[in-house]
């Protein structure tokens, strides 16, 4: 800037460089508290199985979670309504081949319900997955040993990824962790799902040179609760109430084996049972069960313990027989304990007692409520979010544009409500015979096609106006026809009768 004359005079200098923002993550993550390269969970994990196996409530809630999440098989749909073509259909049986071709050593929706039950358990389930020769995934195994898995922290480099929208590739770069599973003095290695890099399965190194396929890690695809690196049990929160509820049980166990069960006391004053009263005595109580017992009397005999010979009023024997049946125990204890501890841990699931066995006081409309309410705010969600990781993780490699996997779901509809509200439907007249017909055939299980024409888009109560007014004024045309005819008949028998025929 210069100043003459009383003008000023400025002049922008422009810098060659641009200006770039970072392209990737710089937040601080929680795997970042350890100092090692291994993880170490928060909570043991075989702590946390244990747990579960010696829970009266937490196997009940995670077979419940199991069942209805991922229970009711997966299915392929197209992700919209359209026209069935050759390039579709095709692209239909091919996502259904490869869900049913992931394993063959069971059903593929038993993979995932061992993940669900896995994951409800530890709060993370591992998948191990195979790919071909072209990077396709063709195989998927459960992880069945969890807490044999280690996973180091994010590290290394940023590697480019390639994402999948809607038939656009977008770029992202990532970093990636390693796996490792080590039982007994064996160990081996495996990489992060996505992850490119060849990775040698028995050192864990990246290698750049190629190296047999039997030596290659495979991937691991991680299913985690929470945010923490081995994830979080919903149930948490309720571990000395689960804890405190075994105690309880185990207390009332122990009560068989070291408990008081002494029903009777014999108290003697001034005096002690002779050998043959207390032999009886005991024969009494070995043999007092069956019948052998009824009405049967026990006669005890006392001698004097002191050296006189005569019985005076000062020195005879008492005999007095002592019930004990008020300091047994009747019932077993913390029953209120137990079941607030049981409704704690329902409420970590948010499950309602239907689900996990406990059916007292319920009805048809509080079934109903309890069935509606938990598959909406539970199943349904868990099964979209598994769903996600199949099409958008799991299977993104294949690219599917038009048909998507799914997890299917029950059909919990109430008939009366909803022959009410077709009924409601069809007497406005928005009820059409092509959702009709797809309604009925939802609740059988099967797909419909529309009707041929355009009629079955028209709604029900249009049609059946229409068919009135058609037969109305088919009458009215042939109405004065049918008259005449009857009147004519009926002209000539009055005639006849008229002539006395």
């Amino acid at each position: 800037m210069s100043k003459k004359n009383g003008n000023v005079r400025a002049k922008v200098i422009k810098g060659q460089s641009t200006v770039r923002k970072s392209d990737t993550t710089q937040n601080i993550k929680a795997s970042e508290n350890s100092f090692s390269e291994w993880l170490t969970p928060d909570v043991s994990l075989t702590g946390l199985e244990e747990m579960v196996q010696h829970s009266t409530i937490l196997p009940q809630c995670i077979n419940a979670y199991k069942s209805n999440i991922a229970g009711f098989g997966i299915g392929v749909r197209y992700k919209e309504d359209v026209t069935d073509t050759e390039k579709l259909e095709n692209e239909f049986k091919r996502l259904q081949e490869i869900i049913d071709c992931l394993t063959f050593e069971c059903d593929t929706k038993e993979v995932f319900e061992n993940i669900v039950a896995s994951r409800e358990t530890y709060g993370i389930a591992y998948l191990e997955v195979i790919r071909n020769a072209v990077g396709e995934v063709v195989e998927i195994s459960f992880i069945e040993n969890v807490p044999s898995i280690e996973k180091s922290r994010q590290q290394g480099d940023f590697i480019d990824v390639q994402y999948n929208y809607n038939g656009k590739m977008i770029n992202r770069k990532k970093q990636f962790c390693r796996y490792r599973q080590r039982v007994n003095l064996k160990t081996v290695y495996f990489k992060e799902f996505g992850d490119t890099r060849i990775m040698n399965k028995d050192t864990g190194d990246y290698v750049t040179e190629n190296i047999p396929p039997e030596m290659q890690a495979n991937e691991i695809l991680e299913f985690r609760l929470g945010s923490k690196p081995y994830g979080e049990v919903r149930w948490i929160g309720q571990t000395l109430g689960i804890d405190g509820s075994r105690k309880a049980e185990s207390l009332n166990n122990n009560y068989f084996e070291n408990g008081r069960h002494t029903p009777l006391a014999i108290i003697l004053n001034g005096g002690t049972l002779t050998n043959d009263s207390f032999e009886k005595l005991e024969t009494y109580m070995n043999d007092i069960k069956g019948e052998a017992g009824q009405h049967s009397f026990l006669l005890l005999e006392a001698e004097n313990n002191s050296n006189k010979v005569d019985f005076t009023e000062e020195s005879k024997p008492d005999i007095k027989l002592q019930s004990l049946a008020d300091i047994l125990q009747h019932d077993e204890l913390f029953q209120d304990y137990l079941d607030n501890n049981r409704k704690k841990v329902q409420s970590a699931f948010r499950l309602p007692d239907l689900y996990v066995g406990y059916t007292s006081d319920f009805n048809r409309a509080t079934a109903q409520t309890s069935m509606e309410v938990t598959e909406e705010q539970v199943f349904q969600t868990e099964r979209q979010s598994l769903a996600w990781i199949i099409n958008n993780i799991l299977l993104a490699c294949y690219n599917f544009e038009h048909v998507e996997a799914y997890f299917k779901e029950p059909d919990i509809s109430n008939p009366d409500d909803l022959y009410k509200m077709l009924t409601v439907c069809s007497n406005a007249g928005g009820l059409t015979p092509n959702k009709a017909k797809e309604i009925i055939y939802n609740l059988f299980g099967e797909v419909s096609d529309d009707f041929d024409g355009d009629w079955g888009n028209i709604p029900l109560a249009y049609l059946k106006h229409t068919a009135s007014q058609t037969s109305i004024e088919k009458s009215d045309n042939g109405c004065n026809d049918e008259i005449v005819s009857v009147m004519k008949s009926i002209r000539s028998m009055l005639r006849k009768m008229s002539k006395g025929g």
